[in-house]
């Protein structure tokens, strides 16, 4: 006999499939094809597992992958929102929650709660584990951008200063990335692909 907790796990995973369509502004390394936010999520779980070491605290590496791989599914509802955007702030917007209630409501109860749990700890940024995810969530753009001569800094006149206000949030979770962070913005200056105003 099939549980009803199977099936609400399946309805759950069919629905997540959706993540592989939501676009995002930043694009894959060294290439103009815009990367999808399943991409951006593996990459980041990845990149949390091998930089573990870098973090500022000790963490629950297992939580951080958790977040990492979450974190976005809830712009199956409310897209994706450029971090850049002038007209709607990359914030939690009242779209998120709805659209994480909804989203996760589909899985069993305690495992809804759980999922909902995490994604709250990651918006609110205050954890540990938060504050390292964020790190790699703010990092990832800042390495294709640099790969990509500029990449969506240039397409869309992102200037020095948003750039260094949205990635300092990396010396949070981690003073040793925010280094090598700082550096390649600064080369990023120094090579003409990021303006000063």
């Amino acid at each position: 006999m099939i549980s009803d907790n199977l099936l609400k796990q399946i309805a759950f995973i069919k629905e997540i499939d959706k993540v592989k369509y939501i676009q995002r502004k930043t694009k894959l390394f060294n290439s103009d094809r815009n990367e999808n936010d399943a991409e951006h999520s593996w990459h980041l779980a990845i990149m949390a597992v091998v930089l573990a070491e870098h973090s500022n605290e000790n963490i629950d590496v297992l939580k951080v992958i958790k977040m990492l791989l979450i974190h976005d599914i809830v712009e199956i509802d409310a897209g994706d929102t450029f971090i850049y955007d002038t007209q709607k702030n990359h914030t939690n917007t009242d779209e998120e929650r709805l659209a994480a209630n909804r989203i996760f409501g589909l899985l069993p109860e305690a495992q809804a709660e759980e999922l909902i749990e995490i994604w709250e700890e990651f918006e609110a940024g205050e954890t540990k584990e938060a504050k390292f995810a964020k790190s790699m969530d703010r990092l990832e753009p800042l390495l294709q951008n640099t790969s990509n001569n500029g990449g969506t800094w240039a397409e869309f006149g992102v200037d020095y200063d948003k750039v260094f206000n949205k990635k300092k949030v990396i010396k949070e979770g981690s003073e040793v990335i925010w280094d090598y962070a700082e550096n390649l913005i600064n080369e990023s200056v120094d090579k003409g692909i990021l303006k000063k105003i």
